[in-house]
């Protein structure tokens, strides 16, 4: 597919409101550009399919977004602060009922056929970025940041602090609410007018107009499409795309009023959807439980019709397009480097085994794109993308190397830090992208640089934490490891290494303990390193069934480490009243010998005080410290506790809190109190 036959294809998406075939698209990518179209049916199946473009009606028909959300009622609820200010803060509001090439400021809105007049609204960051949690929390600043070029230069001024205040683009609401006698609890009902243009109508609905059962069946429906979107899709690339996914499965009920805003549907209303970790960015997913780890670098999605290079580097998991690999070369052109073999070991680690017609090809293509760029290369005009597509080059070369070096040692995943390779995944999704951007020879505003170079700034450190907890993971794997492979030992002195992470949370710890440890000894644990009393009932549960150990999931506190191990269970759950579920996942045994102790080797993440009502609770009171007003945080610190930081972790503090219970050497001290007796 050429490039003009790609853009007739999103003309076509972004025009098409009635449901479509592939014949379809074919045939108005042909009025656009007739030639090599043999291919094109073939091409458009995998790129829908791939890239999420259009819902499928069945085996021939598709119905784009636009036919999915133009004229759909959808619910927007005005906060205490918009009232008060008579202000309505665009937001994520509209999602997925707005076009997701446009920005929340591009939008327009009408009453009663009038434009509604726009204003700017001035306060901390902190108090806007809730407006735009449903991009993804970690993009709210990003958000607020690009909603002005004031903005935007105030947030560059520094990499790690927010400005003190920001000014966004707001709907002037002020005669409205007056005009239609506006108190909070009314809802404003919104339908796309214009989905690709962004263009919305608002209408008032009085709080007590629909009743309680209405708005049961709404979250029901929305609850089950949610749901339906997990088992599609997983995590999905984005929440744009969940949620879009979510409406779609939700069905007319769903896409239909009465309704809840989404906002308040996700954060008031229901207990089985919730916003969880995701590497370094979050998604929806199912309350109390993890998005499930992956064992491999997950690329950006690649286009169908891939060329010879890109298949090339794809084979060997570099998965990138041809943009990216034009942009290394015009990074040798700012290093006036002309050698290939050095600009392909930058696009392909050396740690990374080429066979020698996969290198002879690579490097063919290498020298004549360098040649063909050469001609039109100017180095003064470079200056200001140069240094910063060197330096995004760098990372990502080293992202690869990283990655193959993990696979290449063959380390048992379970070790690593939780979400290794998603977070590789996400900063070499995220170097790429930037890669691709700079793949040109006209320079972009300097604003857009100022903002690349930030958000490099970024990546680089996150790469640099996730390396090291990886080194440390490599380094314990292989010093426990050590004696499996030495016969003259026999595992005189089993231990065994588990992974405790709560769910829908981002804390974690790593601990070792002998395997003659019973559960009961494993309770005491993780009320230790998550500093929870055990005032709240609890068990432990496993999803499938061990002979001899149990038939219905429910685990006793008797049972060994060792003896769960050897019935092939090494995942489990410790089930702690109602509202936590910390995931356990026993690692591979290892002679401790002599000097072996019972310590915390890792971790991350505040652990939430057990009062709190489950993680998303949590989460909540943890976005109203971090961002919220001064009350706001004042009263989030009151149920968090004084003092309470949701990123702290502390290892030394998590060993002396085990050393109060346990002896160094993982016998339970004479002032320890459990249920039954230790195995060791």
């Amino acid at each position: 597919m050429t490039g003009t036959q790609e853009d007739a294809f999103y003309d076509f998406l972004d025009s098409i409101a009635e449901p479509f075939t592939l014949d379809d698209v074919v045939s108005f990518i042909r009025m656009m550009e007739p030639k090599q179209t043999g291919r094109l049916r073939l091409e458009l199946s995998s790129l829908l399919g791939s890239r999420k473009l259009a819902f499928q009606l069945d085996n021939r028909r598709w119905v784009s977004r636009r036919g999915c959300f133009e004229s759909v009622p959808f619910v927007i609820t005005p906060s205490k602060m918009e009232l008060l200010n008579g202000i309505l803060i665009p937001g994520h509001r509209c999602i997925p009922f707005a076009n997701p090439s446009l920005f929340p400021q591009e939008y327009r809105f009408f009453w009663q056929g009038r434009p509604v007049p726009t204003t700017t609204t001035e306060g901390p960051p902190e108090e806007f970025y809730p407006y735009y949690f449903l991009f993804g929390e970690e993009y709210a600043p990003q958000y607020v940041a690009r909603d002005n070029p004031e903005n935007e230069a105030a947030f560059n001024d520094s990499l790690y602090e927010d400005p003190p205040e920001v000014t966004v683009k707001t709907l002037d609401m002020r005669n409205i609410y007056r005009e239609v006698s506006f108190v909070p609890g009314d809802h404003l009902v919104v339908r796309t007018k214009d989905w690709k243009t962004g263009v919305f109508e608002l209408t008032k609905v009085e709080k007590d107009a629909w009743t309680q059962a209405d708005i049961y069946a709404w979250i029901e429906a929305a609850e089950g499409g949610f749901e339906d979107a997990f088992e599609f899709l997983g995590p999905g690339s984005s929440t744009e795309e969940q949620l879009a996914y979510a409406y779609w499965y939700g069905g007319k009920r769903m896409r239909d009023i009465p309704a809840c805003s989404m906002e308040n549907f996700l954060y008031e209303e229901t207990d089985r959807i919730e916003t969880v970790p995701y590497g370094i960015e979050t998604r929806f997913w199912y309350a109390g439980k993890e998005i499930p780890d992956i064992n491999h670098i997950a690329g950006a999605q690649l286009p169908p019709d891939q060329t010879a290079v890109e298949n090339i580097l794809l084979r060997r998991q570099i998965p990138v397009s041809e943009y990216v690999i034009q942009s290394y070369i015009r990074d040798a052109l700012f290093r006036r480097e002309e050698d290939s073999s050095a600009i392909l070991e930058r696009i392909v680690p050396p740690v990374v085994l080429l066979d020698d017609d996969e290198r002879k090809y690579l490097l063919s293509y290498i020298a004549e794109t360098y040649e063909e760029f050469r001609q039109f290369y100017t180095f003064f005009a470079d200056q200001a993308m140069g240094p910063i597509r060197q330096r995004v080059g760098e990372l990502h070369t080293a992202v690869i190397a990283l990655y193959t070096r993990l696979k290449k040692s063959r380390i048992d995943p379970s070790v690593l830090p939780t979400h290794t390779y998603i977070v590789l995944s996400q900063i070499q999704n995220h170097a790429a992208a930037v890669l691709e951007d700079l793949d040109t020879d006209e320079s972009p505003p300097p604003d857009e640089l100022e903002a690349m170079d930030s958000s490099l700034d970024s990546m680089i450190d996150t790469y640099d934490d996730i390396k090291e907890l990886i080194e440390d993971a490599i380094s314990t794997f292989r010093r426990n490891n050590l004696s499996l492979v030495n016969p003259e030992k026999d595992n005189i002195n089993p231990w065994r290494m588990v992974q405790l992470s709560i769910g829908g949370t981002a804390a974690w710890r790593r601990i070792t303990i002998p395997e003659t440890f019973q559960l009961a000894d494993l309770q005491m644990i993780i009320r230790s390193v998550f500093n929870w009393t055990g005032r709240l009932n609890c068990r432990f549960s496993a999803d499938k069934a061990i002979r001899g150990i149990t038939s219905a999931g429910v685990l006793e506190n008797r049972h060994k480490i060792a003896d769960l191990c050897e019935g092939g269970l090494t995942e489990l759950f410790y089930e702690y009243g109602n509202n936590w579920t910390v995931k356990i996942i026993i690692l591979p045994r290892y002679d401790g010998g002599e000097d072996e102790t019972l310590r915390c080797v890792a971790g991350a993440g505040a652990a939430p005080p057990e009062q709190v009502e489950g993680p998303l609770r949590f989460r909540k009171i943890v976005s109203a410290l971090e961002r919220g007003a001064d009350k706001e945080k004042q009263a989030a610190l009151e149920e968090l506790g004084p003092g309470f930081k949701p990123d702290f972790f502390d290892l030394e503090d998590c060993n002396q809190a085990l050393g109060s219970i346990f002896s160094v050497h993982g016998g339970v001290r004479s002032d320890g109190i459990r249920n039954g007796n230790t195995g060791s």
